[in-house]
């Protein structure tokens, strides 16, 4: 039996029956290739060689302002995982054929929880809330022994829609507390490994029922010395009480153990306000620590006045500490801009595609960059041409003044061919994804 041009075992072919009976999203076990990338039109191992691929040359302007992004086709040669020569189209019998499909640096999803998901399962909305963060606290602990017992399955199953969606590579938050202790982080991992061909990760340890509330402790300093990158934190006064004891250990613990920092910030309030001021003063009295240290959601900033978002703004710029923002909308509308303004590293992600926090993830961070640009007004050509830096983790074809700065050679391999005709309209409509190479591997 075939699906997408994949054969699939007739277990396998059951099992979706089923899945699909019941109304769930299939994605299939392996991903579907590209007509593009059919296996035998790539003639040596570690080598592929591109032709008629649409890349992003410069700007038109009109009266100073750019109207329009100018393209043309190139061949494109890739060797162990990198781009070795990117020349103008030429004919090339042995090349496969790219059809004009504009090719974009792979997306980078850098925020979502791969380990604790109800994606690959049944359907389970989000439950009525009580507790605030604790009470979802209490939720975890019942619910996680449960989850763990398939949660590398449907880890896969979730790094696969986000392959789906142009995505290859994400930074992952995996709890690590008294409940599930070690296993979940050992879980994911061999999800990640079962991928790692096709995918890449970083992790984050993070203690979801709080550093001190629950005695978290003694996993994250055992986690500390695994295959981790990151020491993760959440509302240091909201969950543990205590603002400067939580960082402390934080910021210590990553000093031992030379990795970065990633903290959940969702105080509002004075707390909020102090845990992040307190954060850039440790950081900047550690200086290894900048340009490893990010606050995730830092919803604060949406709260302060101008002046205030303006100062901060400037102090994450100077202690290097970047903010991963699902960017929300409603009632908060996080200053995008102003920490643009100031180089502030912008990063995003999902977050939850679907579990018992939320079931609104789409899988794809290209949506977000979408989301960004109408939220704030970017709809010129130039803005949203800039917006795409958010999907790819600030790389962009073009620099601000129309440069083609990416694809070179011994740039990484990791792209996507999309039906758009430029960035500009790939983040305005969401384009389709056709296909995703990583490291030179053909994913989708």
């Amino acid at each position: 039996m075939k699906t997408s041009g994949n054969t699939i075992s007739r277990k396998d072919f059951i099992r979706n029956s089923a899945l699909a009976a019941a109304g769930l999203t299939l994605i299939p076990n392996i991903m579907a290739a590209s007509p593009l990338f059919d296996p035998k039109n790539i003639s040596e191992k570690g080598k592929l060689s591109l032709k008629n691929v649409r890349l992003e040359t410069g700007f038109e302007y009109e009266e100073g302002e750019v109207i329009a992004t100018k393209t043309d086709l190139f061949n494109i040669e890739i060797e162990n995982g990198k781009i070795i020569k990117v020349s103008p189209n030429q004919p090339n019998g042995k090349a496969i054929d790219a059809k004009g499909l504009l090719m974009l640096p792979a997306f980078k999803d850098m925020h979502i929880h791969l380990d604790k998901t109800f994606y690959g399962d049944k359907w389970q909305a989000v439950r009525k809330r009580t507790g605030g963060v604790k009470g979802m606290i209490e939720l975890e602990q019942k619910i996680l022994p449960e989850m763990l017992k398939n949660s590398t399955f449907k880890a896969e199953k979730m790094i696969e829609l986000l392959q789906s969606k142009g995505t290859s590579f994400a930074r992952s938050h995996v709890n690590i507390e008294p409940t599930s202790k070690l296993q979940s982080l050992k879980n994911l991992q061999k999800a990640l490994e079962n991928k790692k061909k096709n995918f890449g990760a970083e992790l984050v340890a993070f203690p979801q029922h709080g550093v001190f509330y629950t005695d978290s402790v003694p996993y994250l300093k055992e986690a500390a010395q695994m295959d981790i990158d990151f020491i993760g934190g959440v509302d240091p006064f909201n969950i543990d009480g205590a603002i400067e004891k939580t960082v402390d250990f934080t910021v210590q613990l990553a000093l031992d153990h030379k990795k970065g920092i990633d903290i959940h910030l969702h105080e509002t309030g004075e707390s909020g306000l102090q845990t992040v001021e307190y954060l850039i003063k440790k950081v900047n009295e550690n200086p290894s620590l900048k340009g490893k240290t990010y606050l995730s959601h830092c919803f604060i900033l949406a709260k302060l006045d101008k002046a205030k978002q303006e100062e901060i703004a400037e102090k994450l710029a100077q202690a290097q500490i970047g903010i991963v923002s699902t960017i929300p909308f409603g009632s908060l509308i996080m200053p995008i801009p102003t920490l643009y303004k100031h180089n502030v590293t912008v990063l995003t992600g999902n977050d939850s595609i679907v579990d018992h926090w939320n079931t609104f993830g789409t899988g794809s961070v290209l949506q977000k960059a979408n989301l960004m640009a109408q939220l704030y007004g970017y709809s010129t050509e130039f803005l949203l041409s800039r917006s795409l830096k958010l999907a790819t983790a600030n790389i962009l074809p073009l620099d601000d003044k129309g440069n083609l700065q990416w694809p070179k050679a011994g740039d990484q391999a990791d792209f996507v061919l999309m039906n758009a005709s430029c960035s500009a309209e790939a983040v305005s409509r969401v384009s389709d994804v056709k296909s995703l190479v990583y490291q030179g591997n053909v994913v989708y």
